[in-house]
């Protein structure tokens, strides 16, 4: 059966075109850095997001991981938020493989931190506390509901970040998401940010990888750092060819998702038994199971799956849809079918 699949936009697969591209990509070996269609795609994302130079990846996690592992030494803190991936999602990395504490602070429901409690969580020089080094935000805030964060709220992070002699990270898995949904260029979104991660494998189709982006001297250290977690991947441009596709052609569709995730949802609010978020701000929906429906989570996505339709709950009684660029109008239309028959 073919199905459509609504658990992430990390299941996108390639299209025909990236495929053609990937098989015809010119190749050398990456760590030696002259793999002609890997140096392409760095060139083209630093240029996008306005920065000096980006590093190819084999995942976000690991773009995120050298981020910190650059700004931040052993003992180092970081002001991250409560709901963000690279504190609720990224398997204690900082922790574990950086020595680097956390210092969660709550994301509000529009996905920002807010600007006195980050103020607060600045430690003070004592010899009981540990360093404050680093700003996270993500953008779009994913556990939020996908929220955009504006470029005058970043601006004013990284106003704070400068008084306080901080660097900016952006986890940046899906920006161009947030920069089509504001539509505003995506080097707005991050001009305040001293380093971005952004993911080439989810709306922007691409079979694997993501782009770390930042100053050559940045870039430079994090190319080391790469190396030691294993990330140097030789004739890698098979897979650069996707990415350039994704930089060039799938930045310019995001906003198709974002129309379907509002079609998914104005669908979603006629059927019996969900309680809804608010209107999508990107490419997800969320929502919770009522009560009274006596199905558990695992039971509805068994019964969507027999349905033809693929989804992944969220928590107990809450589940997220996410629209990506296998997801077309007829797949809209015969989830909202699926959903009605499974809870009527």
């Amino acid at each position: 059966m073919e199905y459509i699949d609504l658990r992430s936009d990390t299941v996108t697969r390639p299209t025909p075109e990236m495929r053609e591209a990937m098989a015809a990509a010119e190749v050398g070996d990456d760590v030696y850095m002259d793999d002609p269609t890997v140096n392409q795609l760095q060139e083209k994302a630093a240029e996008m997001l306005g920065k000096e130079d980006s590093l190819f990846v084999p995942s976000g996690t690991m773009g995120n991981l050298l981020a910190l592992l650059v700004h931040c030494q052993r003992g180092h803190e970081v002001i991250v938020g409560d709901n963000a991936h690279i504190y609720v999602n990224e398997a204690g990395g900082m922790s574990a493989l950086g020595g680097i504490h956390p210092r969660p602070v709550k994301n509000q429901a529009d996905g920002t931190l807010a600007l006195d409690e980050i103020r607060a969580a600045i430690q003070t020089e004592d010899v009981h506390h540990t360093i404050t080094r680093l700003i996270c935000l993500e953008n779009t805030q994913n556990i939020c509901g996908g929220v955009m964060l504006s470029a005058e709220y970043t601006q004013q992070v990284g106003k704070i970040a400068r008084e306080n002699d901080l660097s900016l990270h952006i986890d940046g898995a899906r920006i161009f998401n947030a920069a089509s949904a504001l539509n505003v260029d995506v080097r707005e979104l991050v001009a305040p940010a001293d380093s971005i991660m952004f993911c080439l494998s989810k709306g922007l189709v691409a079979p694997v990888g993501s782009m770390l982006v930042g100053s050559k001297k940045f870039i430079n250290r994090a190319r080391h750092l790469r190396k030691m977690l294993g990330g140097g991947m030789r004739q890698v441009g098979v897979l650069a060819a996707a990415g350039m596709i994704s930089l060039e052609k799938m930045t310019n569709r995001l906003g198709q998702d974002h129309a379907r995730a509002k079609v998914l949802f104005e669908g979603l609010k006629q059927v019996r038994g969900l309680k809804l978020d608010a209107s999508p701000s990107s490419n997800m929906v969320y929502f919770d199971i009522l009560d009274e429906v006596r199905l558990s989570v695992k039971q509805i996505a068994d019964g969507m799956k027999k349905q033809g339709v693929l989804v992944d709950w969220a928590g107990p009684r809450r589940f997220r849809l996410v629209t990506h660029y296998w997801v077309d109008d007829a797949g809209v239309k015969k989830t909202l079918e699926a959903f009605a028959e499974v809870l009527k």
